[in-house]
C-alpha cells in the first residue's frame, strides 16, 4: 500500500474517535452543545403554526429515529467498520429527505450538513468526502441564499470538519503518547523492582554464604579430629569456633540489612574489625579517604570476607595483608597471603564464592583477579568510584 492509499483509507484512531480520558469540563460543555442544538432544532421544526396532529407525531418519531441512526453511526466508526457507518449515513441523508418532503427543512439541513461534517471526521478520507459531497450538495440545492453565501457556508462547514478530524487525531495521537509513557514508567519501576530484589538477594546469599562457608571449615575440622580421635578439647575448640562463626554471621546479617536500609559501619572499620577476628592478617589503608557508595562499598566488604574465607581454607596459618588503596577515579582491594600447604578442608565449600564476587564488580563496572603470585595467592578487586 503506497502513502496516497494509506491516507485515503486510514481511519482515525479508535483514541481519537472515542471520549475515552476525555476531561469532565470537555464532557459536559459537548453535552450542552448538543443540547441547545437539539432544543433550537425541535423549537424552530414545531413551531410552525402549519405544522400540527400527525405531522408533529411523524416529526417527534423522526427526530427519536434520527438520534438512534446517530447513535450507531458513531459506534460502527468508533469499530472501523466501513459498510455499516456508510449504510448508516445514507439512513439518515435520506431521513433529511423526507423530513424536507414533510415540511421540516431545519431538521434536514441539520441532517445534510451534520453527516457531511461526521463524515469528514470519522470516515476514512476516501469514503468520507463522497458522503460529504453528498450533504454539502443537498444542502446547498434545499438553500435559497445566493450561490456565493452558499459556498461560503459549504467550504466553512468543510474546513471545520477537517478541523475536528485533525483535533481528533491530535488528541488520539497524545493519549496514544501518554498510554505509552505510562507503560514505559511501569517497566521502569518493574526493572528497578527487579533490581533491588536482585541487589537483596545477592547481598543476603554473600552474608550466608560467607558466614556457611566459615562455620563449615570448623564444623569439617572438628568431623576430621572427631574421625582420628582426638581429645575432647580440640574438638571443642573447633565446635566453639564454628558458634562464633554463627555468631559472626548474624552480625553480618543484620549489618547487611542496615546496608540496604543505608545505614553502614565505615569500610575502614569494618576492615580492621574484619582482620582482627582473623588470626595472622594485617590491613593497611592508602590515598585519600573517602565515602563509597552502597554498592562500591559493599562490594569491597564482601570481597574481603571471601578473601579471608578462603585462606583461611587454603593456606591455614598463612600470613594475610589486606591493603585498601583510595585512587583517583576507583578503590583498589588487595588480600594476598603468605602461601603455604592446602589444608585439610581445601575441598569444603561449593566454590562458587569468587565467581559471585567477580560478578559483583562486574555489575558495578570493575573487575576482580584472583590467582597465585610468587608467594601465595592473590585477590584484586577494583570498583569505580
Amino acid at each position: 500500500m503506497t502513502a496516497t492509499e494509506n491516507v485515503w483509507g486510514r481511519w482515525p484512531s479508535r483514541e481519537a474517535l472515542g471520549r475515552r480520558d476525555t476531561t469532565r469540563p470537555r464532557r459536559l460543555l459537548a453535552w450542552g452543545i448538543r443540547l441547545v442544538a437539539v432544543s433550537a432544532l425541535l423549537w424552530s421544526a414545531f413551531h410552525d403554526g402549519r405544522i400540527h396532529g400527525w405531522a408533529v407525531v411523524v416529526g417527534g418519531v423522526g427526530v427519536l429515529v434520527a438520534g438512534v441512526l446517530v447513535w450507531c453511526f458513531f459506534r460502527t466508526t468508533l469499530e472501523h467498520r466501513l459498510w455499516p457507518s456508510l449504510a448508516l449515513v445514507a439512513l439518515l441523508l435520506g431521513l433529511g429527505v423526507g423530513a424536507q418532503t414533510a415540511g421540516f427543512d431545519s431538521p434536514a439541513v441539520v441532517l445534510w450538513c451534520g453527516c457531511a461534517i461526521a463524515a469528514l471526521e470519522r470516515l476514512p478520507l476516501g469514503a468520507g468526502l463522497p458522503v460529504a459531497a453528498v450533504g454539502f450538495a443537498a444542502f446547498a440545492q434545499g438553500n435559497g441564499d445566493a450561490w456565493q453565501t452558499t459556498a461560503a457556508v459549504v467550504g466553512g462547514m468543510a474546513l471545520g470538519g477537517y478541523a475536528l478530524r485533525l483535533d481528533a487525531e491530535a488528541r488520539g495521537s497524545a493519549q496514544r503518547l501518554l498510554a505509552q509513557e505510562r507503560a514505559a514508567r511501569a517497566a521502569e519501576t518493574e526493572t528497578a523492582a527487579l533490581a533491588e530484589r536482585a541487589r537483596i538477594a545477592r547481598e543476603i546469599h554473600d552474608v550466608l554464604a560467607h558466614s556457611l562457608s566459615a562455620q563449615l571449615v570448623h564444623l569439617e575440622a572438628a568431623r576430621l579430629l572427631i574421625e582420628r580421635g582426638a581429645d575432647r578439647g580440640q574438638i571443642l575448640d573447633r565446635v566453639v569456633a564454628a558458634r562464633g562463626m554463627a555468631r559472626d554471621g548474624l552480625d553480618e546479617t543484620r549489618q547487611a540489612l542496615s546496608a540496604l536500609r543505608g545505614e553502614m559501619t565505615p569500610l575502614e572499620d569494618f576492615l580492621t574489625d574484619l582482620v582482627r577476628a582473623a588470626d595472622g592478617a594485617e590491613v593497611t589503608f592508602g590515598g585519600e579517604r573517602r565515602a563509597l557508595r552502597a554498592e562500591a562499598s559493599q562490594a569491597v566488604r564482601r570481597v574481603a570476607q571471601e578473601a579471608l574465607t578462603n585462606a583461611r581454607k587454603h593456606a591455614p596459618g598463612a600470613k594475610v595483608q589486606v591493603r585498601l588503596e583510595y585512587g583517583p577515579r576507583e578503590v583498589t582491594l588487595d588480600v594476598r597471603d603468605s602461601g603455604g600447604s592446602p589444608g585439610e578442608l581445601a575441598g569444603s565449600g561449593g566454590g562458587y564464592g569468587l565467581l559471585g564476587m567477580r560478578e559483583r564488580a562486574e555489575l558495578l563496572g570493575g573487575s576482580l583477579d584472583a590467582g597465585p603470585d610468587d608467594e601465595g595467592f592473590v585477590v584484586t578487586l577494583k570498583v569505580p568510584v
